[in-house]
Parts: structure tokens; sequence; C-alpha cells
């Protein structure tokens, strides 16, 4: 089984430890790549229109700053750096080291910056999105296209693969040849069924907690069902070939 997940906007800034070993992150092949899109993001980081260019205000002026300095900064494991709602809803941060291990031969982070991580990789915290366009690199998502999909299908091999992904994450990568599950998740709130983004977050970082650390995965759609129902707060599940819903109570 292989998990894809996206990265969170946030993230927790580790205080110490060695910078990123691009040869040391899952995927080494990937490292050149990774060093592309790195050295543009500390350079534009440092250009008058940074805000402008990666789509953020000057509340996020510290994280633009940090940016700058990518190549040095401290870095510690993935599952505690990303600290969005979805690693927290899964308690990435609080893993031992045989969930973590096991959440690595399970999960892969699709991320603008290094293009597919694993939660035990060690990363400094940064600023970019999938949506951004990246200086002569041009849109990230579609430089990433290029390079990810001999990567992941080989990892994923003829298992079931669990996308938790936003759009834009899953435009690095659409899956071809396997069998594959969009997780999706609605709220039914007085007999009316919506999606709610936080709750959905939520919803998929609980699953994601789960299928990490378990001793044994799912082989197939139901069997992936079968261990949505047992999470807190279900109502109702459907399975079909493309899409798992999740339907939690309002």
């Amino acid at each position: 089984m292989l998990i894809l997940l996206p990265p969170s906007e946030g993230k927790t800034a580790p205080l110490a430890g060695a910078p990123v070993d691009l040869t040391a992150l899952s995927h080494p092949g990937l490292a050149p790549a990774r060093e592309r899109v790195g050295t543009a993001l500390a350079k534009v980081s440092g250009q008058r229109n940074a805000f402008e260019v990666l789509d953020v205000g000057p509340s996020l002026g510290a994280e633009v700053d940090r940016n700058r300095t990518l190549w040095e900064n401290p870095t510690d494991v993935a599952a505690r750096v990303y600290t969005g709602v979805l690693y927290e809803a899964a308690c990435a941060s609080e893993w031992g080291e045989a969930d973590l291990a096991r959440a690595a031969d399970r999960i892969r982070i699709v991320s603008a910056l290094w293009g597919a991580v694993s939660p035990a990789d060690r990363i400094p915290a940064y600023r970019l999105s999938m949506s951004t366009s990246l200086g002569r690199i041009g849109a990230l998502a579609s430089f990433w296209r290029q390079h990810l999909a001999t990567e992941l299908s080989h990892l994923a091999g003829d298992g079931l693969i669990v996308d938790c992904r936003s759009s834009s994450y899953v435009a690095a990568w659409r899956p071809t040849g396997h069998p594959t599950v969009a997780v999706r998740v609605e709220r039914e709130l007085h007999g009316k069924r919506t999606v709610v983004s936080h709750m959905a977050k939520h919803t998929r970082g609980l699953l994601t907690g789960v299928l990490a650390t378990a001793a044994s995965v799912p082989a197939t759609r139901d069997e992936l069902a079968d261990v949505a129902r047992t999470l807190p707060g279900v109502v109702d599940i459907a399975v079909s070939d493309k899409e798992l819903t999740i339907v939690i109570a309002g």
C-alpha cells in the first residue's frame, strides 16, 4: 500500500539539526531537481516581488525570509516539520521509531520543493506551494510531473494507492495502472451532506494515522473501507473503483 499525502502549509521550524542532505532523502535520484527548485526558491525569496511570486502576505515575511537560507537551516523528520490539520490528526509528531519506520515504507508526501519525501526524511521548514510558478522552472506541478512518475510508480508496485492529496498536488502525479482510491470526506448535518475542508483534512489524518502505524495494511478497496468504518464520528462509508467517501456526523 502507498499513501499519498499533501504537505501542510503549517510547519514547525527545527531549532537544531544538520542541514538537509539531498542524497540522504528518499528517492535520491530526485536530488538534481530538488537542488534546482531549492536554489530558485532561495533566490526568489530575496527579491522585492517575493510575496507576489510565492502568493503570500506580509504576515508570512519570516517564513519567506527563512527560504533564503534554505540550504543552511536545521532539519528534522518531515513527520514533525509538517504540523497542519492532517498531520496533527495522524499524531505524526508522536510516532516513535517503529511507527516512523512503518510510515516511511507506506507514505509519500508530495512536495513542491522536494518532489516526494517520506515522513522519516529530514527536511527544513520552508514556504512554497505546488500552485507556484517559479522563475525559469515554471509551474511546479508540471515540473514535478516529469520526475515523479517513475519514482512513485516503482514504489507503488501492484499495491493499493490511497490518495489523500488536494488537487494542486494531484496534478504533480496522477497514478495510472495502479488500483487507486481518492479519499473524499463529507459531513452530514440535519440530513444534508456537504464537503468541509477542515474536517476533510482531519478525517484524512485520522485514516492516515491508522494506516501508517498498523501492523498490517488493507490490500483491497473493501478492506480500506472496513478500516475507515472504525474511525470516530463516521456515520456512512461508500466505496467505488476510484473513490472512498467517508461521511462524518456534523
